[in-house]
């Protein structure tokens, strides 16, 4: 019997909460935050910059360029820890420590405009370490059993109950790949990078992202079907 088509019905990428900050009466001008008074004009000032213009500042301890930073890409950095992992269980401190690995290391970006796709190189990373952990504690009987995927933080509410139970399959399945398989499927078709760009958020050449995931299409195939609207066509896309 021949399955259809998968569509991947995701929930589109939502802000974080940010962080709730005490500001001062109306009257004031300023707010602090750790050792380092932000202006409210200053904040202002700052939310007009791009990316390749704060870069610069919290390489040099800017607390407010920190923050914005941080609120400015936490969703996308969240949202792909999500997706990857297929649940939120222990993706905030994940996305924590990436974050906190970015600025420790930010003077050594060497292009400030690619901050967010340097930032999901790290979330990535951080994921990666984080999936292999959670099977080497399991196969000692150390940790929790594999991950229960969490179909609300991954589909639509427009997503019908039979496309969440597929969805809901296809990531079960994409638990069982390794890592890095698993990894480079999900930059793809889940979320939808270019084969170039994937290579660079996986951290691998371009051949390397495409054996990944050709191994883990045909995988899904085998398994299941083709889990993405064009993933009959991914075979043909990867050839060289």
């Amino acid at each position: 019997m021949t399955a259809r088509p998968v569509k991947l019905h995701l929930v589109p990428s939502a802000p974080v909460p940010e962080p709730s900050s005490d500001r001062a009466p109306d009257s004031e001008v300023t707010e602090v935050r750790g050792d380092q008074p932000v202006r409210s004009s200053e904040t202002s000032a700052l939310d007009a910059l791009g990316d390749e213009s704060l870069v610069p500042l919290v390489a040099q301890g800017h607390m407010g360029a920190t923050e914005l930073l941080y609120r400015r890409h936490a969703a996308f950095a969240f949202n792909l820890g999500v997706r990857i992992a297929g649940s939120a269980t222990d993706v905030e401190d994940v996305v924590h420590d990436a974050f906190l690995r970015a600025f420790e290391s930010i003077g050594s970006l060497r292009n400030p405009k690619a901050f967010r796709s340097w930032l999901g190189s790290i979330v990535v990373h951080a994921t990666r370490s984080r999936l292999r952990r959670g099977k080497l504690l399991r196969l000692f009987g150390l940790g929790r059993g594999g991950d229960v995927v969490d179909i609300d933080c991954i589909a639509s509410d427009q997503a019908s109950p039979r496309a969440r139970a597929e969805l809901a399959q296809v990531y079960a399945l994409l638990q069982t790949l390794p890592a890095d398989d698993r990894i480079a499927w999900t930059l793809r078709f889940v979320e939808g990078h270019d084969l170039k760009a994937a290579a660079e958020l996986a951290g691998c050449s371009l051949a390397t992202i495409k054996r990944r995931i050709r191994r883990a299409q045909r995988y899904l195939k085998n398994h299941f079907v083709a889990a993405h609207d064009g993933a009959d066509g991914a075979d043909k896309e990867l050839e060289p």
